[in-house]
């Protein structure tokens, strides 16, 4: 895994081998022992083919970036929520111009014509790439039949190799396999209906329910703030913001958000979220039914009642009814540097506008043209497994950036508990199917620099003003999470996962988990994800999900922020090294009962303390106000 930040000079060569005179001795750069598990060379790559290739920059400065978002996001630091403007995060990461002009410089010499070479190009490909990194290229075949281009090993000029990270197609099998059991999905795909994570119904309901009694079978607005404590006028709106993302054709329907208005939130008749359409996006009404509308009703209804009618609210509606549009696309849009990063958007997996083949969004791709609000909800999400590390590893580093630009990120932990979307779990040979055994995690709440959000429900006959009236969700969806397979554990999370660990570790084979102990651990906290009472396509449902845990989450993070705008301080940006820290002991709600099943097992336990369940529990607004108003 490569999570860094870095810059791409990309090439128009070819594959041939021809002797040039070098200008300094060439060194391996990187090199490969040993074909992967699953894989077998089958041949010699065709000598007049093209080939795409990408040569990553070193970043300055890129070995501190945990450094310096920790440095704004520790409660204990002198600099805590001294946030950086997007100009000097790019001032800072940016690869030097001598390892431009050096890099530039040694290809001209080579033969290329300078027009052919552009740094962070969306697009490439690269003749001449044996000759310049005297290296051979094959194609290997997967057990799955699937082909990848890489080379055992490639070399660079001494006073080359010191500006270059890594160059792509190289050594690395960073290929993804499709699963055997069913056509994987691009990730532009991810608003399409059963694609990713998604809420689930129950079925529909005919009675209004305003009674806190109640909240163990519907959840509605009052239960949440009763479970969470969540009595709070915003007085700070002009300064603040709240995102909620959604992808088309998910859409809202303002005739649902004014029938849950009238019953549930009258502050929010006559209201709507602003629309920010990115790509094209639009709340399309030419699909309607629960599988296109109740994510976004959800999520909107929710989201908007929490932060009341006085706190606008964004709706980030993203890509159009062709193309769709991915995570990518939509970071494309709060940071136009992001559109060129590591060579750009991956056209295999994100949609590309205009849209190339016509008849879908033919205006310019929105590339640094919206304006990121302090908190950020999507309640989708991909297995991990659907992506290779690298296209992961590219778009944590954004994440990254967001939080050091004070931005809060929150995402969905999954809805089927230690298996991936579908209830598809890993095979030894990569793939998944629904067949497979090893857990699977989801992406990107395995990313560090996110909040993932796990699912709790009132426990059944339980009510909202007892001690403990939730546990983990384990009614219609399991709360996913567990360890991940391609990112590190950081640090601030190693003290609590480290006592789960020891305290209770899971009784299952390593082979099946990854019980290393240095992995990522998700969930980071969880919310209410069961029985919301939402409006949908003129009827009331019963939805369940993380879908419903993340934009809770978020109204209760964005009215923390009210409080600290309107005393004269930041926002509250990267949370997790702050709610993991010494400080907010007792700020969540430990969840101590329940499971996430999958994979042919019970998953992991919720416990005393962190568990990949629930995480560090449930907010407690109170004390989450008070801590945060205690740090500057």
């Amino acid at each position: 895994m490569r999570c860094s930040l870095t810059a791409f000079i990309a090439l128009s060569l070819a594959v041939v081998s021809l002797a040039e005179p070098i200008l300094s001795p060439y060194n391996v750069h990187e090199k490969r022992s040993a074909i992967p598990i699953g894989w077998s060379h089958t041949r010699r790559h065709e000598s007049a083919a093209t080939l795409p290739l990408r040569i990553a920059l070193k970043q300055s400065n890129i070995e501190s970036i945990d450094e310096y978002l920790y440095d704004v996001s520790h409660p204990e630091s002198a600099n805590y929520g001294k946030h950086w403007t997007a100009g000097e995060i790019s001032r800072k990461f940016s690869p030097s111009e001598d390892s431009v002009s050096t890099v530039r410089d040694w290809l001209v010499e080579n033969g290329l014509a300078s027009e052919r070479i552009r740094v962070s190009s969306t697009r490439g490909w690269i003749n001449e790439a044996e000759r310049l990194m005297n290296t051979e290229y094959n194609v290997y075949t997967h057990v799955s039949g699937q082909e990848h281009v890489a080379c055992e090993a490639y070399h660079l000029p001494e006073h080359i190799s010191t500006h270059v990270d890594f160059v792509l197609p190289s050594v690395n099998f960073d290929a993804k396999l499709k699963g055997r059991s069913s056509q994987l999905e691009p990730a532009r795909a991810i608003g399409q209906p059963g694609v990713g994570i998604t809420p689930k119904t129950a079925g529909t309901i005919s009675q209004i329910v305003t009674e806190l009694e109640q909240c163990d079978e519907y959840i509605t607005p009052v239960c949440l703030r009763a479970l969470y404590g969540l009595v709070y006028e915003p007085v700070a709106t002009e300064k603040n913001s709240f995102g909620i993302v959604e992808y088309t054709p998910q859409a809202y329907l303002q005739s649902d958000l004014q029938m849950f208005a009238m019953n549930y939130s009258t502050d929010l008749l006559g209201l709507e979220p602003i629309m920010v359409s990115i790509d094209g996006g639009y709340a399309q009404t030419e699909y309607q039914g629960f599988e296109y509308n109740g994510e976004s009703d959800l999520d909107l209804q929710y989201g908007m009642s929490l932060v009341t009618g006085k706190q606008n609210v964004t709706l980030y509606q993203t890509g159009d009814m062709v193309e769709g549009a991915s995570f990518n696309n939509f970071l494309d849009a709060i940071d136009g540097s992001y559109c060129t990063f590591e060579g750009g958007d991956d056209y295999t997996q994100d949609a590309q506008y205009p849209d190339p083949y016509g008849g879908g969004y033919e205006g310019p791709e929105d590339c640094g043209t919206v304006t990121p609000a302090y908190v950020i909800s999507t309640s989708y999400g991909y297995n991990e497994a659907d992506l290779t590390p690298f296209y992961t590893a590219r778009q944590c580093a954004e994440y990254a950036k967001l939080g050091l630009m004070g931005v809060t990120v929150l995402y969905s932990s999954g809805d089927d508990g230690v298996a991936g979307n579908g209830n598809y779990c890993l095979n030894p040979d990569g793939t998944q199917s629904s067949t497979g055994m090893i857990f699977n995690p989801s992406f990107p709440g395995t990313c560090p620099y996110v909040t993932s959000v796990g699912a709790t429900m009132v426990k059944p006959n339980a009510t909202v003003t007892q001690a403990q009236p939730e546990m983990a969700c384990m009614e219609v969806i399991y709360s996913g999470g567990g360890f991940s397979n391609y990112f590190a554990m950081p640090s601030y999370q190693k003290t609590a996962v480290d006592y789960y660990l020891q305290n209770y570790p899971p009784n299952y084979p390593p082979n099946i988990w990854n019980s290393t102990g240095m992995s990522r651990a998700f969930p980071d906290i969880s919310a209410n994800g069961a029985n919301y009472v939402v409006a949908v396509d003129g009827q009331f449902e019963l939805v369940y999900g993380t879908s419903c845990s993340s934009p809770v989450s978020g109204a209760i993070f964005t009215m923390i922020n009210d409080a600290r705008l309107a005393v004269g301080k930041g926002p509250i940006g990267f949370i997790n090294p702050t709610i993991y820290s010494a400080g907010f002991a007792g700020a969540f709600t430990d969840i101590t009962e329940g499971s996430n099943p999958g994979c042919g097992t019970e998953g992991y336990n919720a416990t005393a303390g962190w568990d990949p369940v629930t995480g560090l529990g449930t907010p407690n607004f109170p004390k989450l106000l008070e801590y945060w108003l205690a740090l500057p």
